[in-house]
């Protein structure tokens, strides 16, 4: 049975959209369609009734999500991966009063319901699932904010390094909830999945 979505009033999530697809034939991923919906909609739809605010890490034009607000990277972090993200994301939720950000990659459509309420209770943590750990999928406290400008202004990127010391949460599912949508064969198992009625 699908968990079900609950509020976590004090997360707000930001969706990663900034990588270039180079897999998918450099197509924007956030707006392949699978299911006859942009990528970035499933995973809008998946997050959005967990949190209290919902944007998008993109630097395209910013009426394609509309009406999901965008946080674009400050040119000086342009380019600069997911962490750049994150990081902008942080310095929003800070402005709005919320206690953590919850992110989570464009091309991951198959979500949790849970995945705000379980992570939350675990303050800064990280989604694994069959084994592996998932640092893009991670609930990031504000408080770790001047931590990860420091980390950044070291000229570290990577997002494993960032989420060192976080509390690993494991989700089982029959199908990999984080499954990446890294090539249009896994679009194409996507859409299977989808049509066969898996949640």
């Amino acid at each position: 049975m699908e968990a079900i979505a609950r509020v976590d009033r004090q997360v707000v999530a930001v969706i990663l959209a900034g990588g270039q697809g180079r897999r998918m034939g450099g197509t924007d991923k956030a707006m392949l369609s699978l299911a006859g919906r942009p990528l970035f909609a499933h995973v809008a739809a998946r997050i959005g009734p967990q949190v209290t605010q919902l944007a998008i890490s993109a630097n395209g034009d910013p009426l394609l999500f509309a009406p999901i607000p965008v946080l674009p990277d400050p040119p000086a972090r342009r380019g600069e991966g997911p962490l750049a993200g994150i990081l902008s994301a942080l310095y929003w939720a800070e402005e709005l009063g919320a206690r953590s950000v919850l992110s989570v990659p464009v091309d991951t459509p198959f979500l949790p319901g849970d995945l705000v309420s379980r992570l939350s209770g675990a303050g800064h943590s990280i989604a694994c699932s069959q084994g592996r750990a998932h640092p893009s999928v991670a609930l990031w406290p504000v408080s770790l904010r001047p931590r990860i400008e420091s980390l950044f202004a070291q000229g570290e990127r990577r997002l494993r390094v960032a989420a060192e010391g976080a509390r690993e949460i494991v989700f089982d599912a029959a199908h990999d909830p984080f499954t990446n949508l890294n090539t249009p064969e896994d679009l194409r198992a996507a859409e299977a999945i989808l049509a066969k009625g898996v949640p």
